[in-house]
């Protein structure tokens, strides 16, 4: 991969120079490593990897460039450096001419996605969600004990499935025989149908469950979410032309969080074969795949900052802050940004790990805040989304100290 691919340009660093700083808004490119070694540091104490050494082949500030955010990573030279610098706009040329790298990326990508989404469930509930095919009976039984049975009854399939000599297959058995009757449940194997629809309030996916489906969503909104010692942690609320399930196709492990149909919705579904089909012939898919990780990383990362306020209403506020920015409100210094969430203060106290007591203490202070109000929907509408953000920076400097 020379000039003559893409004129893409080669950059040299020098020892000890910073070629990326955190926080900094340098985002329409990114660089591939072609030779000489590099260390980045992570300044927020989120996980044991707070530095790692980079070396030929791998990548710098792709996460931020992908996803048009500021830079989430500082990264110095450890010795003289020569990169390649990819910009934004070259990616899906690049994917085209060289899809090793472009996968490479990928794989990268949802690698750390997976470490990120344990370490967050560690920071968010001093516990890490135990990974063994137990934990789809201890989340059969929870959606089974808040009187959601469309869900449940999946997560007993799922169980009776991965775990045939399981301590708890024959409850498993008694709970799916008596929900079957009031269940709407819908392909608890995988099939080969392009598009499926899921009802309202049903499982997709469970966390531990084994399979290689990927889908981008046609119509509805997905919860993706997970249950640690009895209380859902809801990552995301995913929406029409969002994709999910590609940390099991890209990884072949086990599914690292539970997927619920929030209304009926219409999805796509991409297995190993026909991603492989769309990797050679779609790279401006796989160019939106990579956006869509990029975006999901910064986000985690950003969450897990959040996870270490230590006063609940902090967070809740922080964390309202990070939907404004997933959102990207277009805010003007001057006046105020108003914006209406489609989130109710349970939805935010959830994302936050919150304990049902916790929130019985903490979410009538949360709504005294001066810049939030709820409609009748009970939903939130933010009254000034940059004095919001401001509040919530500071709350994370605050947390530094």
């Amino acid at each position: 991969m020379g000039n003559n691919v893409l004129q893409l340009q080669f950059v040299n660093f020098r020892k000890g120079s910073y070629i990326v700083v955190e926080g900094k808004p340098q985002n329409d490119l990114f660089y591939i490593i072609q030779s000489g070694n590099v260390q980045v540091h992570r300044e927020a104490k989120v996980s044991a990897q707070n530095s790692e050494i980079l070396g030929p082949g791998d990548f710098i500030g792709v996460i931020s460039c992908m996803s048009n955010h500021s830079q989430i990573d500082t990264v110095i030279a450890l010795s003289d450096v020569v990169c390649i610098s990819v910009r934004r706009d070259q990616y899906p040329e690049l994917i085209e001419r060289n899809t090793p790298v472009a996968m490479k990326i990928i794989r990268t990508f949802a690698n750390r996605m997976r470490q990120l989404n344990d370490t967050l469930m560690q920071a968010a509930l001093k516990n890490s969600a135990r990974q063994s095919t137990e934990q789809i009976f201890r989340i059969a039984s929870y959606y089974d004990n808040i009187k959601q049975p469309s869900i449940a009854i999946f997560a007993y399939y799922q169980y009776i499935k991965e775990n045939p000599k399981g301590i708890n297959l024959q409850k498993a058995k008694e709970r799916f025989t008596a929900l079957r009757p009031k269940s709407k449940a819908v392909y608890f194997e995988s099939n080969q149908d392009l598009l499926r629809v899921y009802p309202k309030d049903t499982m997709i996916m469970t966390e531990n469950q084994s399979g290689a489906d990927m889908f981008i969503i046609q119509d509805g909104r997905v919860k993706i979410s997970r249950i640690v010692d009895g209380t859902e942690i809801t990552l995301a609320i995913l929406k029409k032309g969002d994709m999910f399930g590609e940390m099991a196709l890209l990884e072949n492990k086990p599914r690292s969080a539970c997927a619920i149909a929030e209304d009926e919705c219409r999805l796509m579904t991409v297995n190993k074969s026909n991603f492989n089909q769309m990797v050679a012939t779609q790279p401006q898919l796989i160019a939106r795949l990579t956006t869509m990780l990029a975006e999901r990383l910064f986000q985690t990362q950003r969450q897990l900052v959040n996870s270490l306020l230590h006063n609940p209403v902090e967070r809740m506020l922080d964390m309202l802050a990070l939907q404004i920015e997933k959102s990207r409100v277009n805010i003007n210094s001057k006046s105020k940004a108003p914006y209406q969430t489609d989130l109710t203060p349970q939805d935010i106290a959830t994302m936050c790990g919150l304990t049902q007591s916790e929130q019985n203490l903490n979410l009538y202070k949360f709504m005294m805040d001066p810049h939030i109000r709820l409609t009748s929907e009970n939903k939130i509408l933010v009254l000034d989304c940059l004095e919001l953000l401001k509040q919530s920076a500071f709350f994370r400097k605050q947390s530094k100290k």
